[in-house]
């Protein structure tokens, strides 16, 4: 941040003015880049979904429906329109905000997804907090460390916890923690309303097989980063002016590291958001995961179909907010977008 910061400072007012422009153009090039890529997202859901084997209203009357009652379901649904139909009716009722019904629970979707969410956020957030707090000082622990036993050591766990499945990591705690020491329940969760505390602890064993998968990624990300960094001039002159070793390492080189560790960062909780179908289902959580599990096995299709596309516009939208971040921070690379 020092190094970038003293670059821009330095320049004069009308030296800026183009940076400030290159600001706008990158803002407006990445906000109609984000409505193409969440047009073409529903297109592809809409597509996938409508290409599944089977009759949904099928599925809702049974094998023993006349062939006039399923024509009758079917023309209620709207499945007897063309493809392009359907998509528009359903497109026409997420941006109105009437939303569309579940098949199998009778009620809005939206009202769904805002429920089971207060599930999934938690744990994504969650996950992510315990993989800033154990990949963050193991990486620059292990970059003040390069080629020593500390070091070879944070790789070693690193490379261990990447080839680590997380569901067979929350497996193992719930045999550890749940089974043979009783410390936590292995499975469930209260409700914020219910329980407070119980609902935070339930969701501590899921969150963190989640979080460290992710923080091995992040720690290797912090060393490589923090190694680059600590060979930089501006490092050697704050070392230079007699500064302590852990200003320089925590002020100054740290700061610039991160810059590269909070795209990654950004990308995770993403996909934390629209990851957690298997860890949910080993804690049987009743979030995101879990509804659009059980919507896939019901052939409930407006419930798949939209919490698919929230999942997958949660990761567009994340990375679109990363890329404004990580924008404001360097301004380097809005010249570049110029």
């Amino acid at each position: 941040m020092e190094k970038i910061d003293c670059i821009f400072l330095r320049q004069p007012v009308s030296d800026r003015l183009p940076l400030f422009k290159g600001m706008a153009y990158y803002l407006i090039k990445k906000f109609i880049t984000l409505l193409i890529l969440l047009f073409l997202v529903s297109i592809t859901v809409y597509s996938v979904l409508f290409l599944l084997p089977g009759d949904p209203a099928q599925i809702i009357l049974g094998i023993n429906a006349t062939p006039e009652t399923l024509e009758n379901l079917r023309s209620e649904l709207g499945l007897n329109k063309s493809f392009w139909h359907q998509y528009a009716d359903w497109m026409i009722n997420l941006i109105s905000g009437r939303g569309n019904r579940s098949i199998n629970y009778d009620m809005p979707v939206y009202e769904l997804i805002v429920s089971r969410l207060s599930v999934t956020g938690p744990l994504a957030l969650m996950a992510i907090l315990f993989a800033v707090a154990i990949s963050i000082p193991l990486g620059v622990y292990a970059a003040r460390h390069q080629n020593k036993k500390g070091d070879l050591g944070v790789m070693f766990f690193t490379q261990l916890g990447l080839a680590t499945p997380e569901f067979w990591l929350g497996i193992l705690l719930i045999l550890l923690f749940s089974v043979h020491w009783g410390i936590f329940s292995a499975g469930g969760f209260p409700g914020w309303s219910v329980d407070f505390w119980g609902s935070v602890k339930s969701l501590l064993l899921p969150s963190f097989a989640l979080g460290v998968i992710r923080a091995s990624i992040l720690t290797r990300l912090t060393r490589s980063s923090m190694l680059d960094v600590l060979c930089e001039d501006y490092v050697r002159t704050a070392r230079a002016k007699g500064l302590k070793e852990r200003t320089v390492i925590y002020v100054h080189a740290l700061r610039n590291a991160l810059i590269p560790v909070l795209t990654i960062l950004g990308l995770q909780l993403g996909q934390l958001m629209a990851g957690a179908i298997i860890i949910e289902n080993v804690y049987y959580l009743p979030g995101l995961g879990r509804l659009v599990f059980q919507a896939i096995g019901q052939r409930d299709l407006p419930v798949v179909r939209e919490v698919v596309l929230f999942m997958a516009v949660a990761v567009v939208v994340v990375n679109f907010i990363v890329d404004l971040i990580y924008a404001s921070i360097d301004p380097r690379m809005r010249l570049q977008k110029m």
